[in-house]
């Protein structure tokens, strides 16, 4: 009866974590097709009032620095993901192939952004391209321009997110497996293209998914880096404090993507570990018989 009693509460208290973590976006997406009197914006002085159903606000969406800030924030957030899992990912095979000493060595130092806090991050990248901007002014070279910057703090804060996803799935992964597809007749590089990188493509994913996750979240690195104020999450800042307000659909658009594509990977991941279980099963079944 007390196991029953505690299982409830369990099971509760993770329903009422869900719903608090979630309540405020379903409440947000409801609130995007409402039809806001002022300007069709969220302010503090019309949040919570539906003043009826419409699609103006996807309609606008695009229009204005509203639309040139979610291109933009988009467009960095596409580029630097990929790259950074590029980097990510070859910088995490490199690591596992280390030894012991250096390996953990290297890996806490590339973890250190992750624990790093974000103003802190973005005052050091706003001081070296401060830096280097006068030095290629002295040189009389050109300066590094505001998109350049972005993608290149972007990339930075999310190559250690992507390590951190792969390199669990390199544990996982067989030592043999490279040396196997050697022994086959690959070279290096189609032993690690067809062999390894097949294996470790779930964590892959999840790497491409943070990277893509940290990039469109990103604000104060944003803020200190660039100084472009057309930025999704700058422009949000700076409508939230004045009287224009937010469009609601905005925060909508990309909440949406990411979702769907999170349970497209994890589903897919889900799918490989059901077949990977059903294919040890044949195995055993197969060893009990020929015994």
């Amino acid at each position: 009866m007390v196991k029953k009693a505690v299982r409830s509460l369990k099971y509760v208290y993770l329903g009422l974590m869900i719903l608090f973590l979630y309540l405020p976006i379903l409440y947000l997406i409801v609130f995007s097709f409402n039809d806001f009197h002022t300007g069709r914006r969220v302010s503090y002085a019309n949040l919570g009032l539906w003043k009826g159903f419409s699609l103006q606000n996807y309609a606008t969406l695009f229009s204005g620095e509203a639309g040139q800030a979610l291109l933009l924030t988009l467009e960095i957030a596409a580029i630097s993901s990929v790259v950074a899992t590029i980097i990510g990912t070859a910088a995490a095979i490199g690591i596992y192939s280390m030894k012991k000493g250096p390996r953990n060595l290297v890996l806490n130092i590339s973890q250190l952004p992750m624990v790093n806090p974000d103003l802190v991050t973005g005052i050091t990248f706003m001081m070296l391209f401060a830096f280097v901007n006068a030095l290629l002014t002295r040189l009389s070279l050109k300066q590094v321009g505001d998109m350049t910057k972005l993608l290149i703090a972007h990339i930075s804060f999310s190559i250690p997110y992507v390590i951190f996803s792969v390199m669990p799935r390199l544990r996982q992964s067989s030592d043999l497996l490279y040396e196997a597809a050697m022994d086959l007749g690959c070279s290096p590089m189609q032993a690690l293209w067809k062999a390894v990188i097949p294996d470790i493509l779930p964590g892959i994913s999840s790497g491409f998914v943070m990277a893509l996750t940290m990039s469109l979240d990103d604000f104060v690195v944003s803020y200190f880096v660039s100084d472009l104020k057309s930025v999704l999450s700058v422009y949000i800042y700076s409508a939230a404090r004045g009287a224009r307000g937010v469009n609601p659909a905005l925060a909508t658009v990309i909440f949406i993507p990411l979702v769907t594509l999170l349970l497209v990977v994890n589903l897919r991941r889900l799918r490989k570990e059901r077949e990977y279980e059903i294919q040890n099963k044949k195995v055993k079944l197969k060893d009990k018989g020929g015994k």
